[in-house]
């Protein structure tokens, strides 16, 4: 038997509808951590079902840091007025904008990244490995290349305020939270 006070606290942890944590908690025996890994694992299932969806709505977040030295403007796209007016979904927006000016990404996805950018960061790392035994580098080659492509983009970074998820995971949470596709759009980050 799932208690109020167990739906109350899944949904104070991740944000989702109470129903979808009471079937998580269901499902799970009551046991609070196998419903927050249901719940994730859904919400991705979730995302995808939403993925073919127009986005006609959003919000654009602005955020200023260290005396007005470093400035971003993003994106966050929905499909309504009603998600986009929501205080949850504007928030969600602003951390993504402070993400980004704390972490400065270079892509939004890894499907941005041309086959230049690869092979520049191919020759640096080259260089790197090239004492390392031969069986290894290119082992060693890729992941230190995946590792730095990975902080270079947006949504696969860690997200700062909770290094457990990534800003793909965040956008993802949104989606599951609100029902709507949303994605990042555009963004832009200015520093002086």
């Amino acid at each position: 038997m799932v208690t109020t006070e167990q739906i109350k606290e899944l949904r104070g942890k991740t944000g989702i509808s109470i129903g979808q944590c009471k079937k998580a908690l269901e499902e799970a025996g009551g046991d609070m951590e196998k419903a927050v890994v249901i719940l994730s694992k859904k919400g991705g299932d979730f995302a995808a079902k939403k993925s073919d969806r127009e986005l006609k709505s959003g919000t654009i977040a602005t955020y200023l840091h260290n005396g007005g030295k470093v400035g971003v403007i993003v994106e966050l796209l929905c499909e309504t007025d009603f998600v986009a007016k929501n205080e949850e979904f504007t928030q969600a927006a602003y951390d993504i904008a402070m993400q980004i000016a704390a972490t400065n990404p270079t892509f939004k996805l890894r499907e941005e990244i041309t086959e230049e950018d690869k092979k520049k960061a191919i020759e640096v790392f080259e260089e790197e490995v090239k004492d390392k035994p031969e069986e290894m580098r290119a082992k060693i080659l890729e992941g230190k290349i995946d590792a730095y492509f990975k902080d270079k983009v947006l949504l696969e970074q860690d997200f700062i305020k909770n290094p457990e998820i990534t800003i793909g995971g965040l956008v993802e949470g949104v989606i599951h939270k609100f029902g709507e596709k949303t994605e990042i759009g555009k963004f832009a980050r200015f520093s002086i």
